[in-house]
């Protein structure tokens, strides 16, 4: 298996592990709370891991690019964070984590539109089961 392919494969799991250790962490405080903490300690690890494994050269090829396109990829994921915060509150775990992966359709579009990648049958076929699953979610 191929390094990236484990690394997205650990990434599920720790992803699938979050949605419920979040909504225990929300009993008696609001989604907004919550997710301020959880942000806090995601920036306080990050910083520490960056500091422990990224080489201090790296520091010297960062571009505005850079700096423009993380910080608006930081952007959409606080939006993405802030309304999932809210849907886990409120909703159940299992069904709003399921919807929140409609955004592997989102991924594929975008990706097509704007990176020029591959819309392979394999993808195609895997987008639409997953838009199938939104479908059958949102009727029951």
């Amino acid at each position: 298996m191929e390094r990236w392919l484990a690394y997205a494969f650990i990434s599920m799991a720790f992803a699938g592990f979050t949605s419920v250790i979040a909504k225990l962490g929300l009993t008696g405080i609001s989604g907004d709370l919550g997710l301020a903490i959880r942000t806090c300690f995601v920036f306080l690890f990050v910083l520490l891991f960056a500091g422990v494994v990224v080489p201090a050269s790296q520091l010297e090829a960062l571009t505005w690019k850079n700096f423009f396109w993380l910080g608006l990829s930081g952007v959409t994921t606080a939006g993405s964070w802030i309304f999932y915060y809210k849907a886990i509150k409120m909703g159940d775990v299992s069904t709003v984590a399921l919807i929140d992966k409609g955004s592997v359709i989102v991924a594929v579009l975008l990706a097509w539109w704007i990176l020029h990648e591959a819309i392979t049958p394999a993808k195609l076929a895997g987008a639409g089961l997953i838009a199938l699953g939104l479908v059958v979610i949102s009727r029951g």
